[in-house]
């Protein structure tokens, strides 16, 4: 039989995340939803006054709300930051608690392999020699852990996920399907006229509570480490190349990329299809526009945009002129026609010839 839906008080709610109580904390909860689909059992939550109509209309049984909000008539928890909020209360009373699978008969398993604690191996799962995992591991099928590779504690590689020799993957990581940590990088030598490779001999580390998307690629080093630090969250179809350094909890959307030997400070944040250049330092705390190349080293906390990208404020006023550009080319057009007309020389006078008088 299906489990019964949970139970939850808003005041068992309110212990866990704080906050200030309007209304009746006797409310029933069986789940958390947004506000436009909330049932009459249902938690949502309000983060600015512009979503106070929608919580208005909506069914939801109780809310969390950024201020009281008197106009609900429903009961309501008043905390700082709602969605976070939000995010402790479903994880704490509507996630199922981890329960171990063991490990499957059908894994193809190394020499000298060391698995922690209530893991959970599915089928098809490849484990090389000297692999070392850690407690609670969640490995489904189809996943490849290469020889000497580590993965901490609570880690989960969903299916399809490659991990390469003697990676390092931190604690309460989540990889999506089908990314690959560990390819090669993409190393070149130039010599008559024909490429020839170099070998990649360095790693990649991945720290604690990191999150990165389905078709990941992140590069191992040519030498040395290619790291993605601790917190980091990393979209779908993002490309993280050789030697690159990506500092703490940055943000890295679907489809961009960051080309070799690059480092990006903390708190990043790229938007979608965005580029970074090789050899590049990109400060802490910049925000990279959507679709913009970087080619240039950038300032702790700037803003850019554009292709190649320019200081954001800059190229705002650049971009407002881009519908004006045939109009301004007519005008620049006909100021040059005035001008020259102006700069021309003027006409000499007409030539008159002088008449001989006749002697009388």
């Amino acid at each position: 039989m299906p489990e019964a839906p949970p139970r939850v008080r808003l005041g068992d709610v309110r212990q866990v995340i704080g906050g200030e109580l309007v209304g009746s904390d006797e409310v029933v909860l069986a789940g958390v939803s947004s506000l436009e689909e909330a049932g009459p059992r249902d938690l949502a939550y309000v983060t600015a006054d512009r979503h106070i109509p929608a919580a208005i209309k909506s069914r939801a049984a109780a809310f969390v709300t950024h201020r009281p909000l008197r106009e609900l008539e429903r009961p309501h928890v008043v905390v700082p930051n709602p969605a976070h909020a939000v995010v402790t209360v479903i994880g704490r009373f509507f996630t199922a608690p981890f329960k171990s699978r063991g490990i499957s008969e059908s894994i193809a398993r190394g020499a000298d392999v060391r698995i922690g604690a209530d893991p959970s191996i599915w089928p098809f799962v490849t484990l090389g020699d000297r692999v070392t995992l850690g407690a609670r591991v969640t490995l489904y099928p189809g996943v490849f852990v290469g020889d000497d590779v580590t993965i901490g504690d609570d880690t989960v590689l969903a299916p399809n996920v490659a991990v390469l020799d003697r990676c390092r993957i931190g604690s309460r990581v989540h990889i999506h399907s089908g990314s690959v940590i560990g390819s090669d990088g993409f190393g070149y030598v130039q010599h008559e006229g024909r490429h020839y490779r170099v070998p990649q001999r360095g790693i990649v580390v991945i720290e604690d509570d990191v999150e990165l998307g389905a078709n990941v690629t992140v590069d191992r080093a040519t030498f040395g480490q290619t790291v993605v630090k601790r917190g980091t969250k990393v979209d779908n179809l993002v490309q993280i190349a050789h030697n690159v350094t990506v500092g703490e909890n940055s943000i890295i959307v679907a489809q961009s990329g960051i080309a070799g030997s690059s480092s990006l400070g903390h708190h990043v944040v790229m938007g979608g299809q965005a580029g970074i250049g090789d050899h590049l330092t990109i400060g802490d705390m910049t925000m990279i526009a959507a679709r913009s190349g970087v080619s240039r080293d950038t300032e702790a906390g700037q803003v850019v945009s554009g292709s190649p990208a320019i200081p954001h404020t800059v190229a705002l006023r650049a971009y407002s002129l881009l519908p004006r550009l045939p109009e301004l080319r007519a005008q620049i057009r006909n100021l040059e026609r005035r001008v020259s007309l102006l700069e021309a020389p003027p006409p000499a006078p007409p030539h008159r010839e002088k008449t001989k008088k006749r002697s009388g």
